[in-house]
């Protein structure tokens, strides 16, 4: 099964049906700005650093204004819903090993930002696929974490990051809840935690994920 294909179909009708002002959880960000982030990781590598790498933002923040003025909402949406589109699309495999987490994600961005949401009820196979891609980065996205973190999925599961000398908390959830948490969504993540007070806030209030 190829969950990136089924979760951009998915975040394609969303944006579709709310239109380009409503809110996401990415900070600053409406519908229309994260669907031109998605066309250009995919389609302007020559922009993408700055997603990750700071000092180059400021160049990919004026490509993605560039491409809303481009191709407006709805060709931003139509070339989402096409996709993958670049590398994604010409190397085997790599949809659905990187945009199998990053389109579930910016799925829940848009979701979760809309009043009255609630955590879907996703297919064992998925949660299983984003479990495995979580225990596998998990050190990476939790290494500004200021404690010792212990990740618990439910129905089994343990992947560890943070700070190995620290006091831990631990986080106990579905995979898909515990990706979210770990990506920086801390606070729309149906977690449970459990551990030092003082620890549990300080983690609520870090910037977690890439």
């Amino acid at each position: 099964m190829n969950y990136a294909r089924t979760e951009r179909a998915a975040l394609s009708d969303l944006l579709e049906r709310l239109g380009p002002d409503a809110p996401t959880l990415c900070a600053g960000w409406t519908t229309f700005d994260l669907a031109a982030h998605l066309v250009l990781r995919e389609r302007r590598l020559d922009a993408a650093g700055g997603i990750a790498i700071k000092a180059l933002a400021p160049y990919t923040a004026s490509v993605q204004e560039s491409l809303k003025k481009k191709h407006g909402y709805a060709g931003l949406i139509r070339l989402v819903r096409e996709g993958p589109g670049g590398v994604y699309g010409l190397v085997p495999g790599a949809d659905e090993a990187v945009n199998g987490v990053e389109f579930f994600v910016h799925h829940e961005d848009v979701r979760r930002a809309q009043p009255g949401w609630q955590p879907r009820e996703l297919p064992d196979g998925q949660q299983r696929t984003l479990w495995k891609r979580l225990a596998r980065m998990s050190r990476l996205v939790l290494r500004r974490a200021p404690v010792g973190v212990v990740l618990h999925r439910l129905g089994g599961g343990v992947a560890l990051g943070g700070d190995r000398d620290a006091p831990h908390v631990e986080v106990t959830g579905q995979a898909a809840e515990l990706l979210l948490f770990c990506m920086g969504r801390q606070e729309h993540a149906r977690v449970d935690l459990s551990g030092d007070e003082a620890g549990i806030a300080r983690l609520k209030g870090t910037h977690l994920g890439m």
